[in-house]
């Protein structure tokens, strides 16, 4: 049974053990030139990465929009992408339209395939053979490619979609799509089309840890190094809750704040807008509540409540929301490939 300690929504915690399960894309690069590659098409630094490594990356535009999120596993012969947000297929095209014979890399079609993200089952996972791997790091599941991998950071199970889940992991119950909706807006993962497009920028997002400003030349670093130097990101991400104790009268609101409507402040000053909402349920005796998450602009981002069609949100920064950085762009001038 999911816990609420308390009236704050965001302290609640999934029933455990459990897994929450999400459909991602795999896209395979071979060759020696893959990690140059890839080094150049995505926020991580990648190109001095060795086999072993699994790395969070952005895939972003030449202007430093957003396309999706990655994580990078390297292997002696080239790299695994495996697209964890944003649409695969999309990205495929992307990378394919910027290859050349020269760029020495051999791209795979998408592939789909499931993440295990495992949450409170070290036991369980000891008990199959999974131990802790050190942070950074992928293992195998299989003695032969592709047979399924151990990622970290928490313990994350990625299978093909046609290979059947290893019995301890089927045994764990996974999590309903409500409790996995709302795992997510608590810890502020950005999905598409909502917060992942090309409108929005990975620092916006508090992505901040998946872009390197020290590396060279790549796509969208102008646009990234400007935004670090100069203190540019005008909007970052917020999580937002309301709940009929807040409004004196909840009749005169609307059933749900839909992503698109706009923020505004005490002053009637436009603030931001909504991109994800959820409504969760009553009960205990808890009135009905809703969350989600909302990009917020600048000059409100000190603001503890921010209204949406008369209704009075509370605003706060999501769990994994990382600052943008200030200052820390170098004034680097090159241009992305």
């Amino acid at each position: 049974m999911s816990s609420l300690p308390s009236d704050d929504p965001w302290q609640w915690q999934p029933p455990q053990p459990c897994r929450w399960q999400q459909p991602v894309s795999l896209i395979r690069l071979d060759g020696p030139g893959v990690l140059r590659f890839l080094h150049g098409q995505t926020s991580q630094d990648l190109e001095r990465a060795v086999a072993g490594q699994c790395l969070a990356t952005c895939c972003i535009t030449p202007t430093a929009r957003l396309r999706g999120l990655a994580e990078v596993l390297v292997d002696a012969t080239g790299a695994w992408l495996v697209i964890t947000a944003g649409d695969g297929g999309s990205i495929h095209q992307a990378f394919d339209r910027v290859l050349f014979p020269a760029d020495q890399v051999a791209l795979g079609g998408p592939v789909a395939a499931v993440m295990h993200s495992v949450l409170g089952a070290a036991g369980i996972l000891a008990a199959a053979g999974m131990g802790a791997i050190p942070q950074g790091r992928w293992t195998a599941l299989g003695p032969e490619p592709g047979q399924g991998w151990l990622l970290p950071d928490p313990n994350r199970i990625l299978l093909t979609a046609d290979q059947p889940a290893p019995a301890w992991l089927e045994a764990l119950p996974v999590l309903s799509r409500l409790d996995q909706q709302r795992w997510r807006l608590q810890q502020g993962l950005p999905q598409e089309p909502t917060e992942i497009n090309e409108d929005l920028n990975p620092f916006e997002l508090g992505l901040a840890e998946r872009v390197s400003l020290s590396k060279g030349c790549y796509v969208g670093q102008e646009t990234l190094a400007k935004l670090a130097t100069y203190d540019g990101v005008k909007q970052q991400l917020r999580r937002w809750t309301w709940s009929p104790d807040q409004d004196p009268e909840p009749a005169a609101a609307p059933e749900t704040p839909a992503p698109g409507i706009p923020l505004i402040d005490a002053a009637g000053q436009r603030a931001g807008w909504i991109s994800s909402s959820l409504e969760l349920p009553a009960s205990a005796g808890r009135p009905r509540r809703l969350i989600g998450l909302a990009l917020v602009r600048r000059q409100a981002l000190g603001e503890a409540t921010l209204l949406a069609d008369s209704l009075p949100l509370s605003i706060s920064a999501p769990a994994g929301f990382r600052a943008p950085p200030v200052g820390a762009g170098g004034g680097a001038s090159g241009r992305g490939s």
